[in-house]
């Protein structure tokens, strides 16, 4: 059996687009995917049809404004496992093994020396650099990690969005990860970090307020 990341990879063109346009912001209509696609709607209800008799997406019908109900489009159970889950099912089991046999606390003690390892990992590359850029590298070292991260500024503010959760099922066991991952941010950005969506919550993204202390540049990227 293939893996997710592999499963993923192998929805190609808009096929594959239309999954990754529906895992950073889901429910859309056909006409929604279309626009944000750059294509005719036809094209995109074509491999909506595909993709819903794979059983990879499926749809309600949504009150928007006046008018007739519309179609609206999101991920299923099976669609939300094509993305990386970073071996959370060993993981899973690994913490529950841990937390038996020495407490919670030394299960949790794991996520902390993780952290504490992607933070030595971007020490060198962090030090000396404006706000924009520091953001940039942490954003492309979850999105390796599998968290398709990607970050935008706008007044001074800066946000952090992550589309995928890679330990998902662990965050809902132990939701204490997700603190330590706050922790992480604030350590690496020298920022005060906020939280203010959260996919084990029911949310499309986990999403963090990011504000520096020093005027920061005031643009925008994608990792």
């Amino acid at each position: 059996m293939t893996d997710s990341a592999s499963q993923l990879s192998s929805q190609k063109g808009l096929r594959g687009e239309i999954l990754l346009e529906l895992k950073r912001a889901q429910p859309l209509t056909a006409k929604q995917l279309a626009s944000k696609l750059r294509v005719s709607a036809n094209a995109v209800r074509h491999h909506l049809k595909e993709l819903e008799a794979d059983r990879l997406i499926a749809y309600g019908r949504e009150q928007r404004g006046v008018g007739a109900p519309t179609f609206a489009y999101r991920l299923s159970d099976e669609g939300e496992r094509l993305f990386p889950r970073a071996y959370e099912s060993t993981l899973t089991e690994l913490l529950a093994h841990l937390a038996e046999r020495g407490g919670k606390d030394v299960a949790l003690e794991m996520f902390d020396r993780h952290y504490a390892t992607l933070a030595r990992r971007l020490e060198a590359e962090l030090e000396g650099v404006p706000a924009e850029r520091r953001l940039e590298a942490v954003a492309r070292l979850l999105s390796d990690e599998g968290y398709m991260a990607e970050w935008s500024a706008a007044d001074g503010t800066f946000n952090l969005s992550e589309h995928n959760c890679a330990i998902r099922a662990v965050a809902e066991q132990y939701p204490e990860v997700c603190a330590a991952e706050e922790k992480f941010l604030q350590s690496v950005l020298h920022a005060s970090v906020a939280r203010h969506a959260h996919i084990p919550s029911g949310c499309n993204a986990c999403q963090y307020a990011i504000t520096f202390d020093a005027p920061a540049a005031r643009s925008g990227g994608r990792a």
